[in-house]
């Protein structure tokens, strides 16, 4: 067993450190809302510190879920960063979707200060943090064994920021995939088919997806209160065609899908879940 930080208790980030406690680890928390942390040590027991570099300390591993490039600079750097409290040979295991170049930097510096960092983002959204079951891409240092305890599967893509760039393959896919089944939904609607009934039987053939075996019921529902936000995505899909021109891919679906979601931005549905984009199609045609 292992003593653990784990900063950044989001939707993902409290179960998570949920089951590394559940395994046995010595598990200490931060959490910029001291309240939420406090919430986590109540229900899992382990301690919760005022500031990252106090959480870390100690640690052997230090993982780090939060929202953008700027929020993980602001958790690991500084006189209260994690990297001022880690130990030499401890490891940072970075679970937040962030850019290559701040995954880059971080790398940089957490080798200039004796201890290994691993970019590992993450899939499987809110429901696979509470089920253990994330698909998790590392690159960088070795991978962490402690991932473990909540992922299905953990795999090391390459050298630092193989994680992001193949974080970047998953987002670019789902977009793509969820754009598709709004749009079979939205056909099936509009022919007066029953889309319970067409997503049965299209399901089972070559068009089968994650996506529609667990999204395709609360679309047709009209409801988005389900997993990741459009907020979040968009800034992904960001990340990627902003990647997508500095190594020359070409990604002409993700921009345009990205585009679509913010018309759904518009419409008021920042907070609503990626499957969301059937509703501009039903709202705007």
């Amino acid at each position: 067993m292992a003593k653990v930080a784990f900063i950044g208790l989001g939707v993902m980030g409290y179960p998570m450190a949920g089951h590394l406690a559940a395994a046995g680890h010595d598990v200490t928390v931060y959490n910029r809302t001291a309240a939420k942390a406090e919430a986590w040590t109540k229900e899992h027991g382990g301690a919760a510190r005022p500031t990252p570099r106090e959480a870390a300390e100690g640690a052997d591993f230090v993982m780090t879920c939060v929202g953008n490039d700027d929020d993980l600079r602001s958790v690991c750097l500084g006189a209260d960063g994690a990297f001022a409290g880690m130990k030499p040979g401890a490891i940072l295991v970075d679970h937040t979707t962030v850019s290559a170049r701040v995954t880059a930097e971080l790398y940089a510096a957490a080798r200039e200060a004796g201890f290994g960092y691993v970019d590992a983002p993450i899939s499987g959204g809110q429901a696979g943090a509470e089920n253990g079951a994330l698909s998790v891409m590392c690159g960088g240092d070795a991978a962490a064994p402690v991932i473990d305890a909540y992922a299905k599967i953990c795999r090391r893509l390459g050298d630092s920021g193989a994680g992001q760039m193949t974080k970047m393959c998953n987002q670019i896919a789902i977009a793509g995939l969820v754009q598709g089944l709004s749009e079979a939904l939205h056909f099936a609607q509009k022919a007066g088919l029953d889309g319970e009934k067409v997503v049965e039987v299209i399901s089972q053939g070559a068009a089968g997806s994650w996506q529609m075996q667990n999204r395709y019921k609360t679309m047709l529902a009209d409801d988005f209160d389900h997993g990741f936000a459009v907020d979040w995505m968009r800034k992904d899909l960001g990340i990627c065609l902003d990647t997508g021109d500095e190594i020359g891919a070409s990604l002409p679906v993700t921009a345009l899908v990205d585009q679509f979601y913010k018309d759904v931005q518009k419409l008021g549905g920042g907070r609503w879940d990626t499957s969301a984009l059937i509703k501009r199609l039903t709202e705007l045609g």
